[in-house]
């Protein structure tokens, strides 16, 4: 696949390098009669490699029987679908419509292709409401937060024969998000088989989504679904031979198939014998948004030049979390930021702000910031809607791993973290020792377990995942509260150098005693080989 124009990136059209159109064609198409069909086909790369495998297993036949058909929302690329495949000599009925309200008169043996993929905040109004209507009629309720690929995959199924088989190219969300657990569901219950394949290096060049191989078939439900991880797309065809069983848990995440299996079960035995969710030990909320972090979050510098008063602005953690890297976050730690010229004050005036505030108000609506959508749909304005100040600082989009950080300069926060509200009964312990408890080995592996992957290699945790994250009991915490609070100088000095394994390495023995050093090994490997992926990703390969 090939990054499209910028009208074609708009629409999720990204065309398939042709290693894999001709994997997947190769894999689905097994008899001269088999009929296909690709959704969304954009130029037929997919029907091309169809068209080819179709003459190849006709070899001693006159002629394929089967036929080729396609559904195109754009008539441009219909068009060029067409005369593609006419000067192979195939010949092929490509439709010109919305694939969502395609409804063929036949069933077919075989649907391939790649779904247009396009997020949720630009997947909406009429699109939105036919792909959820068409999940609904086979039984799918999707989340709103669900992107345009997720409707498609169940919409494809739709049009397979009883023992048809389905080959499409999907996001490798499809592994992880919250949202595709219903689609996850739907692939277990409707499939006879699954098969999917990953990849060690990004496939699609110029854009940062990685991807996966969905390989389906038959009827009637599976317990399980078998994997394999190729190197790219050049390598595939000779990669993809050797394949490893996995046993998903109901609607549960797949990204554990990517390690080795005896180390997720150690990991899931681990995490409920010393672990709790994050849940337990209190609440995990957005920080302040803003609607204008320039505007409304001042530097020193910033605040002396308006004249701007300390009553009217509140002490937060600057915007990012890159300044995030020990055990706490002191008042002294926010002065040198400051110092060093970064915002940590948030405008926030009274109900009669004075007269320098009021300039500043006067500035901010000369540069149109009182008409940004946050700022327009609150009265007055300039004033920004505040979230409890937290006792923890939480990190939700790291290259690393996500980082919680005692609030001891009780900062207000934005967006740019979250905040983790502390149970009454275990604010003192939860300040002083649950940031420094969590760098053990299984809450490293449970954050790549609960979390995604995004472009660029980050690892995000939304609300929901962070919830999930596994971290010591506050058993566990209590009883370990006197050797953890003895080596946390040491780790504070190796977390601020960047030295998480030997921050790891100083944990383990006291929250994970008596774990063997080979399960140890086990889950440090399968942290490393999620974290890997991510890296490369995030690093000279490319990915969709």
């Amino acid at each position: 696949m090939v990054a499209g124009t910028i009208e074609e990136k708009a629409r999720g059209a990204f065309f398939t390098p042709a290693e894999i159109a001709e994997y997947m064609a190769q894999w689905s198409i097994r008899s001269p009669g088999d009929d296909v069909l690709e959704p969304s086909c954009g130029e037929a790369v997919f029907l091309r490699a169809a068209g080819r495998a179709l003459r190849e297993v006709s070899q001693g036949s006159s002629r394929p029987e089967g036929k080729l058909s396609g559904v195109e929302l754009h008539e441009t690329s219909a068009v060029q679908a067409r005369e593609i495949l006419a000067n192979e000599g195939f010949t092929a009925d490509v439709a010109v419509g919305d694939f969502f309200e395609h409804s063929p008169e036949i069933a077919y043996d075989v649907v391939l292709g790649n779904p247009p993929y396009v997020r949720y905040q630009e997947f909406s109004g009429a699109a939105r409401a036919k792909s959820l209507e068409a999940a609904l009629a086979q039984g799918v309720r999707l989340s709103g937060l669900a992107s345009s690929w997720a409707a498609f995959v169940i919409k494809a199924a739709l049009h397979l024969k009883p023992q048809g088989r389905l080959a499409l190219v999907l996001p490798a969300e499809l592994l992880s998000v919250g949202y595709a657990a219903e689609v996850r569901r739907f692939l277990l219950n409707r499939f006879a088989s699954l098969r999917l394949v990953t990849f060690e290096e990004r496939v699609f060049p110029g854009v940062l989504e990685d991807v996966v191989l969905l390989l389906a078939e038959g009827s009637g439900g599976a317990n399980s679904f078998q994997l394999h991880q190729a190197r790219n797309a050049a390598s595939l065809a000779e990669d993809a031979k050797d394949w490893t069983d996995f046993v998903p848990s109901n609607g549960g995440k797949w990204t554990p198939a990517l390690v080795a299996q005896h180390a997720f079960q150690e990991y899931d035995a681990l995490a409920s014998q010393v672990c709790e969710p994050l849940s337990s030990w209190g609440r995990a909320y957005l920080g302040s948004v803003t609607g204008n972090n320039s505007f409304f979050t001042l530097t020193e510098e910033e605040a002396n030049r308006y004249g701007i008063s300390s009553k009217e602005l509140l002490r937060i953690s600057p915007p990012g979390s890159r300044h995030l890297k020990g055990l706490e976050f002191s008042t002294k730690a926010w002065k040198a930021l400051c110092a060093d010229g970064q915002r940590g004050y948030l405008f926030y005036p009274g109900a009669n702000p004075s007269y320098e505030a009021q300039k500043y108000i006067e500035e901010g609506e000369q540069r149109d910031v009182s008409k940004a959508y946050k700022c327009r749909v609150r009265k007055p304005w300039w004033r920004v809607p505040l979230v409890d100040t937290p006792d923890l600082l939480l990190t939700y989009m790291n290259h690393d791993r996500p980082r919680l950080i005692a609030n001891n300069a009780k900062a207000t926060i934005i967006n740019s973290v979250y905040g983790l509200m502390l149970k009454d009964d275990r604010k003192e312990i939860g300040k002083s020792l649950l940031p420094l408890a969590c760098l053990n080995s299984v809450t490293l592996l449970g954050a790549e377990v609960v979390g995604r992957a995004y472009g660029g290699g980050l690892l995000k945790l939304e609300p929901r995942e962070a919830d999930k994250l596994p971290v010591p009991s506050l058993e566990v915490v209590n009883e370990k509260k006197d050797r953890l609070q003895a080596i946390k100088p040491q780790l504070g000095s190796a977390l601020r150098s960047g030295r998480l394994e030997e921050a790891c390495m100083l944990v383990d023995p006291i929250v994970l005693e008596g774990v063997t050093d080979a399960t140890l090994a086990n889950l440090r490997q399968a942290r490393e080989v999620l974290f890997n992926r991510r890296k490369v990703r995030g690093g000279n390969g490319q990915s969709r």
